[in-house]
């Protein structure tokens, strides 16, 4: 099944890292990209998402990370290890802080059709093309990917505690992050051998895991046409990602909501008369916070729907349904009928508010949110037609459908904290082996 090695990893000082790690770039705004830049002038966003136009950003990654690494401000690992590593944090929204455990390890990055690696949402081409561009001119991954792995008795845990601790600090965000090195040779080898037994899931990083796959074969290609014969266990061959159990009651996954907007015509009563033939209709008083609770108390496949004023609806799917039978959703697989992410975006966005996949892949009436408070406003000035609130979906469902080969729409996850940027690079050379 999953293939891992060890890492050899550049990586940064640890009394430094506080000062030059990052989120992942696709969640980095200008204003922030700026502000983590001002932070330190080693700052991983400096090449993550390098400063230029056109294709000269990606010069000037390459030209910053070859400075870096010639100046010792990243060194080489050179004996093979597994980083653990784990942040501690504060749920979106408040409550009891968390912590979520897992490790750094390289993952052999071939096809999904190999069903060593599951994807579990749809992906857009275009950060594709920016990620391969990067990575093609660094010749490194930059960012971790974050999967998931299956280890319901936890057999894992006392090798991957057994390290020694390198790095302890906290972010402006009130994460505190933990980095340890676990390089004991038996460790390790338990460790690799232990995940042979499972598959992993994405759970974040669809793309860059996809940029690996494509670069894996570009590299190879390109050793053979030079006349060298690239590794078998080559650099280049692998990505790198963080692996958290997916049977640790501490990895939580939290909602993702949809907030629709700019529909040429929406009435909410016509809306919840057209959808009682597929959902038990029950009217919410009390405003988004009743929604909210009403929805998280709900059992069966759900969704609730918001408007201006405060008017709200909780959309039960009816148990007497036949969803084989229903024009959109009983074109879809079993597996994924009765995910609530399918409910939505089959059932409602597609087949009663007319929004075409091609238009929600697009987001032309759809924005993501984290925090449905953040639609409140937009709903009373008219800028919103309405918000549909979800629950998490839990990761046994995620990979279920993963592991019958078929993927949920995008957002279909929502896993906090991301996984930052700049703890450890992967290097992609076609000539260095790993392990």
């Amino acid at each position: 099944m999953a293939d891992i090695a060890p890492l050899k990893p550049l990586r940064y000082a640890p009394a430094i890292l506080e000062k030059v790690v990052a989120p992942p770039y696709d969640v980095i705004d200008a204003e922030l990209r700026a502000r983590l830049g001002a932070r330190h002038p080693e700052n991983v966003v400096h090449v993550d998402l390098p400063s230029g136009e056109g294709d000269a950003r990606y010069t000037h990654a390459r030209d910053l990370f070859e400075s870096w690494q010639a100046r010792g401000v990243l060194v080489r690992d050179e004996v093979p290890a597994y980083y653990r590593y784990s942040q501690n944090f504060e749920p979106p929204g408040g409550g009891a802080r968390i912590t979520r455990n897992g490790f750094f390890a390289l993952v052999r990055a071939v096809p999904y059709s190999e069903r060593q690696v599951l994807p579990h949402e749809r992906t857009l081409t275009g950060p594709k093309v920016d990620r391969i561009a990067l990575s093609r001119a660094t010749r490194a991954i930059l960012s971790p990917q974050f999967m998931l792995y299956s280890d319901p008795e936890r057999r894992l845990d006392a090798e991957l505690d057994s390290g020694t601790e390198l790095a302890s600090f906290r972010t402006d965000d009130g994460i505190e992050h933990r980095l340890s090195k676990v390089q004991e040779a038996n460790a390790v080898s338990r460790i690799t051998a232990a995940l042979r037994s499972t598959a992993l899931l994405i759970a974040d990083g669809h793309h860059r895991y996809e940029t690996a796959v494509s670069l894996a074969k570009e590299f190879d290609d390109e050793a053979r046409a030079s006349g060298r014969t690239p590794s078998p266990r080559g650099e280049h061959l692998y990505t790198f990602a963080m692996l958290a159990n997916g049977d640790d009651p501490e990895l939580v996954v939290f909602a993702t909501h949809r907030l629709v907007h700019s529909l040429a015509q929406f009435d909410f009563e016509s809306m919840l008369g057209a959808a009682a033939s597929l959902f038990e209709v029950r009217r919410i008083t009390g405003g988004l916070d009743a929604a909210r609770d009403a929805l998280a108390r709900e059992r069966r496949p759900a969704i609730c729907a918001v408007v201006k004023g405060g008017g709200a609806a909780l959309l039960v799917l009816r148990e007497d349904v036949d969803l084989g039978r229903h024009p959109v959703l009983g074109k879809r697989p079993e597996v994924l009928r009765t995910a609530a992410v399918s409910l939505l975006h089959d059932g409602v966005l597609e087949h009663l508010l007319g929004i075409t996949p091609e238009a929600q892949a697009a987001k032309t009436n759809i924005r993501y949110l984290q925090d449905p408070r953040q639609a409140e406003g937009q709903l009373e000035r008219g800028e919103a037609n309405v918000l549909f609130l979800m629950n998490p979906t839990p990761v046994s469902t995620v990979r279920k459908i993963a592991e019958a080969g078929e993927v949920m729409p995008q957002k279909s996850t929502f896993f906090y904290p991301k996984v930052p940027s700049g703890l450890l690079f992967h290097t992609l050379a076609t000539e260095r082996e790993v392990g």
